[in-house]
């Protein structure tokens, strides 16, 4: 029985095809509220993204700046159950067959679930990659043979502090692609990178042949296009999208912006 290539795989075939760089917008399952995270997924998709990358809340959530810890404070306060998470990425899945689904965990909230249970409910809600955040690759092997099992990737963050022979560890055990920080720190909006990021895309470069999608402060087509330059598959964006809903501003156009920079 030959094997199906994954979305992941499919999506980015196309774009490497066509010339054309990916963009992959972030939202958090729940904000505002499920309504309204609906219409957000909808927008998301009908943008046509290289994939989507969505968050559960998690009450502690480490590697994000204050505009993604204030929509997880928002959304807990609901009483939004990780549940109802599940159904709102199967409602993403039934926007779009094909698009790619990544979700961003944090390890208590896979441990919480179970690690059987929590992999079976995000592959059968229409998930295709897990990353988790707080998740040392050292720490990879308890957890990759139930991701193995549903046939979902597990995805890693690189930053360019990452050293080469860790990178190597990482290459042993990821799938989908690397998520890249652009810099040190928090995910937030910013204007500046890390001085050693083309170094590190450089390194990724000469031990994986998975895509590499920067992150962290990416919030304009003008920084896009820079990452881009600088070796980057294509960029990730999340805070941004919160900021630009919350300030009732043209998420539609934006995202079409977002997309036409990697064309």
């Amino acid at each position: 029985m030959l094997n199906t290539p994954s979305r992941y795989a499919q999506a980015f075939d196309r774009l490497k095809a066509s010339n054309q760089k990916g963009f992959i917008p972030f939202t958090l399952l729940g904000w505002k509220d499920v309504d309204s995270c609906k219409a957000i997924l909808k927008q998301l998709v009908d943008c046509k993204p290289a994939a989507l990358e969505l968050g559960l809340p998690f009450s502690d959530p480490v590697a994000d700046g204050s505009t993604i810890q204030q929509a997880v404070t928002e959304t807990l306060a609901t009483g939004f159950k990780i549940s109802q998470g599940f159904e709102l990425i199967s409602y993403a899945r039934s926007l779009d067959a094909d698009v790619p689904i990544g979700l961003l965990v944090y390890y208590n909230t896979v441990l919480a679930q179970g690690l059987d249970s929590f992999f079976v409910q995000a592959k059968q809600a229409g998930a295709d990659a897990v990353l988790i955040a707080d998740l040392p690759p050292e720490m990879a092997a308890e957890v990759k043979p139930f991701a193995d099992a549903v046939g979902m990737d597990l995805v890693f963050i690189v930053s360019p502090l990452t050293k080469p022979e860790r990178v190597k560890q990482l290459a042993t055990v990821a799938g989908a692609f690397f998520y890249v920080v652009s810099r040190l720190g928090i995910t937030g909006s910013h204007a500046t990178y890390d001085a050693n990021l083309p170094a590190t895309l450089q390194m990724l470069r000469e031990v994986s042949n998975l895509p590499l999608y920067v992150g962290f402060g990416i919030s304009t087509p003008e920084q896009a296009k820079t990452m881009i330059d600088l070796g980057a598959d294509g960029v990730i964006t999340g805070s941004k999208i919160i900021e630009l809903v919350k300030q009732g501003g043209d998420l539609p156009a934006y995202l079409t912006a977002m997309v036409q920079a990697g064309i």
